[in-house]
């Protein structure tokens, strides 16, 4: 087969890893990639979200499956431009549907699903400019932090959580009035404020099976402790060592189940991944938020644990077969630590020389933001590398990771020392 990936990120480059290990990938391209799939697959120069060059390149290539990394492609619904043009729909896309992409795309949407389906999530309202001075006075009648959520897409950015009334007031009039997230929050979703332990749990579903898939925890903040600004992500786990049977039976029965049997019984088409961001409150695992895609850097954890084929995954998800393959997973634990440049996730510089990568052994450096300069892999993102390790605990997965990455060096290198700290 020969399979296009869309995507540039770390995720991709996981993608990519995986399923050039199965014998059915004979090709594999990569639109646009980065410098490490630019080792491993062939780069193609074409967005994700041209849709026209995406079927020319389809057509040109006799591309037999499609497997989308980012959530912008599917929340623009490139599995509906396929399923509605007689040249490509023959063509599997690895992705929900327009209307099932609103899940990440429609933080009101997916609250409207998960009270309709009657899945835990916190209390919450949606506002818009004109109905800001309501939004204020539902502020008055929370507990802080104050949870503040843009309703669109806003590169993992739209959120923000506050101690303060008055600045939360503040901050709503600046997001619906001012456009702060531009077109993103001109409706905001106030939400109450859940405390507890996060853990990300990873759903491959064909819209009526589905595969529960390895659990992973990420660290969103740039600073030790988990303090500071948040970021993609700056390193993750998996397994998450307090998901245990008890636990992953609550989530499977009160969550994934109700999820999967809410798209059916909302006509949703959904062939792809469901990514739930779950908070667990004194035991009780609640929704936080759906992705329709595979979490960054959780991929990078995650994917190194399949041992099946991913390739005969995704075509028994084309072919609403899931329930007819298995899925056989690394018993062993993995763990994942960005490597990110200086100033992220603020302003930060690109183009500097990366060395060290080739001095790595017993890890996996997985490429986010690289690009090859003169056959050179210099800087080309905030989220630079991502070196994964296996351990038969987390602790040791974690200590090989750091043993490799003090083996890298570029200019204004930064990462967190802390990656694991709370699971102690």
């Amino acid at each position: 087969m020969t399979i296009l990936l869309l995507g540039s990120g770390g995720r991709e480059h996981a993608l990519a890893y995986k399923l050039l290990q199965s014998p059915s990938c004979e090709k594999l391209l990569v639109a646009p990639g980065n410098a490490g799939t630019a080792g491993i697959a062939t780069n193609v120069a074409v967005n994700p979200t041209d849709f026209e060059a995406i079927k020319a390149l389809v057509l040109t290539e006799s591309i037999d499956m499609v497997v989308v990394g980012p959530e912008d492609p599917l929340v623009h619904g490139i599995y509906d431009f396929f399923k509605n043009d007689n040249q490509i729909n023959h063509v599997p896309v690895i992705g929900p549907s327009k209307l099932g992409a609103q899940l990440e795309g429609s933080k009101e949407f997916a609250k409207e699903f998960l009270v309709k389906h009657q899945i835990p999530t916190a209390a919450y309202a949606s506002f818009t400019a004109e109905t800001v001075a309501q939004g204020c006075e539902f502020l008055t009648t929370l507990q802080p932090p104050y949870v503040l959520k843009a309703d669109g897409l806003a590169a993992g950015k739209g959120v923000l959580i506050l101690q303060d009334l008055q600045e939360a007031q503040n901050e709503l009039r600046n997001m619906l009035v001012n456009a702060k997230f531009g077109a993103a929050s001109s409706k905001v979703v106030i939400e109450e404020f859940l405390d507890g332990i996060e853990l990300s749990c990873f759903v491959l579903t064909d819209g009526k099976n589905y595969k529960l898939l390895p659990t992973a925890k990420d660290y969103k903040r740039i600073g030790e402790g988990d303090t500071g600004l948040n970021t993609g992500g700056m390193g993750a786990v998996s397994p998450v060592p307090f998901a245990d049977e008890v636990l992953m039976g609550k989530i499977e029965s009160r969550i994934v189940k109700p999820t999967v049997a809410g798209l059916q019984q909302d006509g949703i088409e959904y062939k792809g991944f469901v990514f739930i961001g779950l908070i667990i409150v004194k035991g009780e695992p609640m929704v936080i938020e759906y992705n329709v895609r595979m979490g960054d850097p959780e991929t990078e954890v995650v994917m190194p644990r399949i041992q099946s084929d991913l390739v005969a995954l995704f075509q028994a998800v084309a072919e609403q077969k899931l329930d007819e393959v298995t899925l056989t997973i690394d018993p062993r634990s993995a763990t994942t630590i960005m490597v990110v440049s200086g100033g992220y996730p603020e302003e930060y510089d690109k183009g500097f020389a990366i060395s060290g990568i080739e001095n790595i052994s017993d890890s996996i450096v997985f490429h986010a933001g690289t690009k090859l300069e003169n056959g050179q892999v210099v800087t080309n993102g905030g989220r630079v590398l991502a070196v994964t390790s296996f351990g038969t605990t987390y602790q040791e997965a974690i200590k090989k990771s750091y043993q490799n990455i003090n083996k890298l060096h570029f200019d204004k290198m930064y990462f967190r020392k802390d990656i694991g700290f709370d699971l102690a």
